[in-house]
């Protein structure tokens, strides 16, 4: 829990250390988190400027850019380009990761046990209920799985975790797709509540015999025991940088209008199936045009400078040829 003691910890110093002339303040997605608060910290450094982010659930950001409490807000599920329109938006990725499955089974280490979509789906449908079900021992023969019931663990926020999960578990499970769907917030059929990447991480680290879902670097950090997965050729892949990297291949962000865009379940032997990117949203015509200019100076930064950052901790820069789309829609879309 210590990783989670200090990203909390960055954030609250993160938000003492923000009341500068113009002042940075973001709300938002728990996924890019770990890498907001590595960025802040050293921006702070280098410019003397701090930056205030909650890391909220990306539903709480939506609505706080929305109501312009705050300079920015992040969110994992993009916004649709008809809503950019009406709420007067702009949108970009900032930065892409992966979500993982998290398990809490004594004498499992990290990847050993391995899912497919579908089986995923039926243990969140609640079809699945128990760790030695047929489903999870044929996809593992060689693991002694226990016969205790699976404690699932799925978020209680507004998420767009959830939204990315979700919209994966719809591709491959058509049960899934009809009775559940994809969304930032769904009817759970089953499972106990957690709010944000922190919570549900604590949960699963706490609750033997559980399943969850978080972002890899929470996973990573954490030391939760992740597992692998069959990805949309059929192929076991291991959640690895490699791995996010081959789906986030795939994406074309220069035809995708709004940079909407959705990466779960991406072609190619070697693709995690659950990456994702996670967007920054901000106003075209801002409040504050001092603190909306200060914080498009930070994310200029954040892709000139952080990229070393966000892959220690297993996070995908966005590319070079993307970075010049988003600065032209900055000059472009952005009133400063």
């Amino acid at each position: 829990m210590n990783f989670i003691k200090a990203i909390v910890a960055a954030g609250m110093v993160a938000a003492s250390t923000s009341a500068f002339a113009a002042d940075i303040t973001g709300a938002g997605a728990t996924f890019p988190f770990p890498v907001y608060s590595k960025w802040a910290d050293t921006y702070k450094k280098e410019t003397g400027n701090g930056l205030n982010y909650q890391s909220i659930g990306s539903g709480a950001g939506i609505k706080q850019i929305i109501a312009k409490t705050v300079t920015f807000g992040a969110t994992d599920a993009p916004l649709k380009p008809e809503q950019l329109d009406k709420e007067g938006l702009v949108q970009w990725p900032m930065v892409m990761g992966a979500i993982v499955p998290v398990v809490n089974l004594e004498g499992i280490k990290p990847g050993e046990l391995v899912f497919d979509g579908e089986t995923l789906a039926n243990i969140y449908i609640g079809k699945i209920t128990k760790w030695d079900d047929p489903a999870i021992a044929k996809l593992n023969p060689k693991l002694k799985l226990p016969s205790d019931a699976i404690t699932v663990v799925r978020r209680s926020d507004g998420s767009g975790t959830t939204f990315n999960f979700t919209d994966y578990l719809s591709k491959v499970s058509a049960d899934w797709k009809t009775k559940v769907g994809s969304g930032t917030a769904v009817e759970w059929p089953v499972g106990v509540g957690a709010k944000g990447n922190e919570g549900v991480a604590g949960n699963v680290s706490q609750t033997k015999n559980s399943i969850g879902y978080v972002e890899y670097a929470y996973a990573k950090q954490n030391k939760l025991t992740y597992t692998g997965l069959i990805n949309s050729t059929g192929k076991p892949v291991q959640p690895t940088i490699a791995a996010f990297q081959a789906a986030a291949a795939n994406a074309d962000w220069a035809k995708a209008p709004g940079y909407y865009l959705i990466l779960t379940n991406q072609p190619g032997e070697t693709s995690w199936p659950i990456t994702a990117a996670t967007f920054i949203l901000m106003h075209k015509e801002p409040v504050d045009k001092a603190a909306s200019a200060e914080a498009i100076k930070f994310f200029k930064w954040a892709f000139e400078k952080g990229g070393k950052a966000a892959e220690e901790l297993d996070y995908i820069p966005m590319p070079e040829p993307v970075v010049k789309l988003i600065e032209k829609t900055w000059s472009s879309d952005i009133k400063s």
